[in-house]
């Protein structure tokens, strides 16, 4: 019996990593402007992620769009979680290199010249599956940093942020030291922070656009 390739017979865990990579370059917020006559990247900001595709396609379009992020970051991450032996050595690795992996391949997708969205909600689905209670306070955070400034751009930063924070403060509470995912939470703080560096230069600039109520 195969035991070192884990729970999924004949499947060697560094497939994982390859297929979250495959699953998170689906382009969900591109397939989904297009489906209504509109190149996503010609408009907003340029980006393919839910919020651009909410504002300028439509708030059902734009929760359509977070949903299937979400899901594409949860699904490879529950799969490497669910059909990795835990048993095996650096199993941990495997989990954390598959949800990278599949971050990494929505915001870089080679569908479209490897320019991708800025992973928030892909990220999200993956912390589910990874570090859930991490994820909790990071959705605390991006709750009160949204309604204080109305900015969603720094509600995601403030969100990525504050889960290697949560993780590293986990672990001198509890005394049990988690590399593999503070590493991971860290990685995620880095790259959702990168991604956002046009917005970042905005917010310093005072042009960054509010997220404001019609009417309002």
């Amino acid at each position: 019996m195969d035991v070192e390739f884990g729970y999924a017979p004949n499947v060697h865990p560094s497939l994982f990593p390859l297929l979250g990579f495959l699953v998170g370059s689906i382009p969900f917020g591109f397939l989904i402007a297009k489906s209504q006559g509109i190149d996503i990247r010609q408009h907003g900001s340029g980006n393919i992620g839910a919020t651009n595709v909410l504002r300028i396609v439509g708030k059902k379009f734009g929760i359509a769009c977070f949903v299937l992020d979400f899901l594409k970051g949860l699904l490879p991450a529950v799969a490497a979680y669910q059909l990795i032996n835990a048993d095996l050595p650096n199993a941990g690795m495997w989990q954390v290199a598959t949800g990278l992996a599949t971050i990494l391949g929505h915001n870089y997708t080679p569908w479209l010249g490897f320019k991708g969205g800025k992973g928030i909600a892909t990220s999200a689905g993956v912390l589910l599956a990874l570090l859930p209670v991490e994820l909790g306070i990071g959705l605390l955070a991006w709750v009160a940093l949204f309604y204080t400034t109305r900015y969603v751009s720094l509600a995601s930063i403030g969100a990525a942020l504050a889960i290697p924070i949560a993780v590293l403060a986990q672990s001198l509470i509890t005394g049990e030291w988690r590399p593999a995912h503070l590493v991971f939470a860290v990685l995620v703080g880095f790259l959702a922070t990168w991604r956002h560096r046009s917005n970042i230069r905005s917010l310093l600039a005072g042009t960054e656009h509010k997220f404001v109520k019609k009417g309002g």
